[in-house]
């Protein structure tokens, strides 16, 4: 993303997650600049869209992967630039699956995930089966002890949680 922000006539902010520094892995082979104006689908799904950026995108994945072992088909949508929102991704997913889930390491009140939910209520509130859910952090500073730290930001187990129970499977 850092090569399309370079390449954008307009100002760009980037904001890398700290916990990204230390992954490790293989580069896709069609690795290269992106789309700095779309979101996009990382994982196709029919049962209810996950809707995430940044440093919560590799653990709704995980809870994509974990609620596939159990038959629950989770669409993971990669927000990738926060404005402008690609309200036609979310949209058209949200459409697809009837139920959304928000992933959002901000705070619940005045966060992002609040603005994705309104737009939705906004744009396919009749599309929806269930009520939108948010998994966020909770409403405290951060704290650095990692055990702590934990359990104060969304993990996969909340996101599994709030994604069974939306669907009625809790």
């Amino acid at each position: 993303m850092l090569w399309a922000a370079l390449e954008d006539p307009d100002p760009v902010l980037i904001f890398e997650h700290i916990m990204l520094y230390n992954m490790t892995g293989k580069l896709s082979a069609d690795a290269g600049p992106v789309d700095i104006q779309t979101a996009r689908v990382r994982r196709e799904g029919r049962d209810i869209t996950l809707i995430t950026y940044g440093g919560s995108l590799w653990k709704t994945l995980e809870a994509a992967t974990s609620l596939a072992s159990e038959g629950i088909e989770a669409e993971v949508v990669d927000l990738r630039s926060l404005r402008p929102l690609d309200d036609a991704t979310i949209m058209d997913s949200v459409r697809k699956t009837h139920r959304a889930i928000v992933v959002d390491e901000g705070w619940r009140s005045g966060s992002l995930a609040a603005e994705i939910c309104t737009r939705i209520v906004e744009q396919a509130f009749w599309a929806l089966d269930a009520p939108m859910g948010r998994v966020c952090s909770e409403e405290v500073p951060i704290p650095y002890p990692r055990h702590l730290e934990e359990a104060a930001i969304p993990q996969v187990t909340k996101i599994v949680a709030l994604a069974k129970a939306t669907l009625g499977k809790a």
